[in-house]
């Protein structure tokens, strides 16, 4: 009776909790086609609901990738905010810096190049030059406002003291406007995801054409970590009172 109990607790928690609690159920949920970031707040029993899963059978599933040896360097939970914000801008905010333009600029070649046989990727195009441009501003508005905000309090707290108001009423107006900001970019990356049909490859294109798809199907995987450190771990940390 305490198993079934048990599970059907774990039925309920969210999809991000899971995950927030140990990242290697990630993989569970991404062999399903199950969103754990922008969409982590969805119960595991919806989820499958959604998806025609079984919940018991993802229970088990999560509860042998739990089983498997944990890298100490990806308990993510268990980093302090400062080093996790500094990762998080060290390892995503720069690989979107890296890759995004090139990313942007393969996609409009492809549209110029197969976009009359698949319409489809001009729309792809526009999509990812919108998400670039939205996506520099939310950068910027962490770098500069959220996370040092974030090691003051750090700071202010690990020396016995309290934290600035202001910090705290920044921070809380912040969260607002970046939680917005991930639902939206997480909405706009699952329509090109649907509009590539999964990224499949047409028969009739060239390398550039493979080569972007295997791009845009990166940059959405580095997301999904990425919106999920702050979404599931350090927001939920840093918006406590």
């Amino acid at each position: 009776m305490e198993n079934t109990r048990e599970g059907l607790e774990s039925a309920e928690k969210t999809i991000g909790d899971f995950v927030a609690e140990d990242y290697r159920t990630a993989k569970v949920f991404e062999k399903y086609g199950i969103d754990f970031c922008c969409g982590g707040g969805v119960p595991l029993t919806t989820a499958c609901r959604e998806k025609g899963l079984d919940p018991a059978t993802l229970l088990q599933e999560i509860e042998a990738a739990k089983a498997e040896p944990l890298e100490r360097s990806r308990n993510y939970a268990a980093w302090d905010l400062p080093f996790l914000a500094d990762y998080i801008v060290n390892t995503h905010h720069g690989y979107i810096r890296e890759e995004a333009k090139g990313i942007a600029a393969y996609a409009r070649k492809i549209a110029e190049v197969h976009g009359a046989r698949h319409p489809e990727v001009i729309e792809i195009a526009n999509i990812f030059a919108a998400i670039i441009q939205d996506l520099m501003a939310h950068l910027r508005e962490e770098e500069e406002v959220l996370f040092p905000a974030v090691k003051r309090i750090d700071t202010a707290q690990k020396g016995g003291m309290d934290p600035a108001p202001a910090d705290r009423e920044l921070i809380k107006q912040t969260l607002d406007r970046l939680n917005r900001d991930h639902l939206e970019v997480g909405d706009a990356v699952h329509r090109i995801r649907h509009l590539a049909a999964d990224y499949a490859i047409p028969d009739d294109v060239c390398n550039t054409f493979v080569l972007t798809y295997k791009k845009l199907r990166e940059f959405e995987d580095d997301l999904h970590k990425h919106v999920h450190l702050e979404n599931n771990i350090l927001f939920p940390k840093v918006g406590k009172p």
